[in-house]
């Protein structure tokens, strides 16, 4: 693969490009189209971290503050925490 108006290729790693080909292969898709809907994926991804930077870190150090004032969940209801999280509607 090449970048457009480069000499440069784009290299890949075998052991990605096999399994790359094999998604490609099983979803009757090109791999370039594959690698294209991949890193638009990861470059939207890394958009929105970018842009929500500040309010996950206000986040994380709220989460941090209330473990350091002993208000965290005790390991042992954890899991059943995190299963009504998940189904509680968005």
């Amino acid at each position: 693969m090449k970048a457009p108006g480069s000499d440069d290729p784009l290299t890949m790693a075998a052991a990605l490009l096999a399994e790359v080909q094999a998604a490609a292969d099983e979803q009757h898709r090109p791999v370039n189209e594959l690698v294209n809907e991949a890193i638009e994926s990861y470059l939207e991804n890394r958009r929105w971290l970018l842009a929500n930077r500040q309010a996950i870190d206000v986040k994380i150090r709220r989460g941090l503050d209330e473990l350091g004032r002993g208000e965290g969940i005790p390991e042992d209801q954890l899991d059943a925490y995190l299963e009504r999280l998940k189904a509680q509607p968005e």
